[in-house]
């Protein structure tokens, strides 16, 4: 089963007119908006760090299982209000695992609405791929294709990133674009990829209830590669800023369980689950996604821990 979906995604990623989205897919996209968004960082005027494992379609050998790591925080450049970030992700998908390290600076203004930021991301992506071929029994396969690359082979692209964010009182909205400069990847003269530019667009509203102590956080975001798009539709029910529960909607692929709590020593941890809707799903196949973060007020005292990271 491994080695056919190994195929199968190698035929999908390698020397095709076509390239699908390659960024990960997040549940808790609303916890971290930093991977697609340079703009992002420091809006929360706080250091602020977040630790997220995914794993999609568990149960199926070769599956995605997708690992982070990402810090931001706001910060003073010449006197200017900015905010920096630095993002470490590991995505493995059958025979292909893609590393990425990504520095963000946005720039922060205050304009009418709210607080804009304006950022970009550089770093580095490298993509590996150790596939197993092989011919099945009884039929005849061309074992010398040179698009079959012979063990393991590494490539390493750099990797640019653009984004607008607007923090508001009650809202936010966000304009990004990854893989800016659509590096390409050769492994050889004949097989080759490249990271395709992906766009994305965000946004939610924090929603006050009669009892105060409750709030609605919708929330949404909508992601697409030029040759297909993805939305995810998101609703938390957030109780005195410590418990959230939810639900999401990813079209035509998913509805989504989100829980989460922030503990009494300030780290927050949340959980995922997708049932799949699309047609893998009938395979009776789930995603889980876990995530812990942590975070520092700045306008306070730096020995304090941040009360809640807001979903804004």
């Amino acid at each position: 089963m491994k080695k056919s979906i190994s195929f199968l995604f190698f035929v999908i990623i390698v020397n095709l007119a076509v390239v699908g989205q390659q960024d990960p897919q997040f549940t808790n996209n609303m916890h971290f908006k930093l991977g697609v968004n340079p703009g992002y960082a420091g809006s929360e005027n706080a250091i602020s760090g977040i630790i997220l494992n995914r794993y999609q379609w568990a149960g199926i050998e070769g599956a995605p299982v997708t690992t982070l790591f990402s810090v931001e925080a706001a910060i003073d450049v010449f006197g200017a209000p900015s905010g920096v970030g630095f993002t470490v992700m590991n995505d493995q998908l059958g025979f292909e695992k893609n590393v990425s390290v990504d520095f963000a600076y946005a720039f922060k203004t205050e304009i009418k609405p709210g607080t804009l930021g304006i950022g970009l991301s550089l770093g580095f992506f490298n993509k590996t791929i150790n596939g197993e071929w092989y011919a099945p029994e009884g039929e005849y396969w061309n074992t010398s294709d040179p698009l079959l690359t012979e063990g393991e082979v590494s490539q390493l692209a750099f990797d640019i990133g653009l984004g607008l964010y607007l923090k508001a009182n009650n809202y936010y909205l966000g304009a990004s674009v990854t893989h800016l400069n659509q590096a390409a990847i050769e492994f050889s003269d004949l097989a080759s990829t490249y990271l395709s530019r992906h766009y994305y667009l965000s946004g939610g509203y924090n929603i006050k209830l009669p009892d105060p102590l409750f709030e609605l956080r919708p929330s949404f975001l909508f992601k697409s590669d030029a040759a297909s798009w993805q939305m995810d539709l998101n609703a938390n029910i957030v109780y005195d800023e410590r418990l959230w529960g939810g639900l999401s909607y990813r079209y035509q692929d998913a509805i989504s369980l989100l829980l989460g709590a922030e503990l009494n020593n300030g780290l927050i941890f949340g959980y995922s689950f997708d049932l799949v809707t699309s047609a893998i799903g009938r395979y009776g196949y789930g995603s889980h996604e876990f995530f812990i973060s942590y975070a520092i007020n700045l306008e306070k005292n730096r020995t304090r821990k941040y009360k809640s990271i807001r979903f804004l």
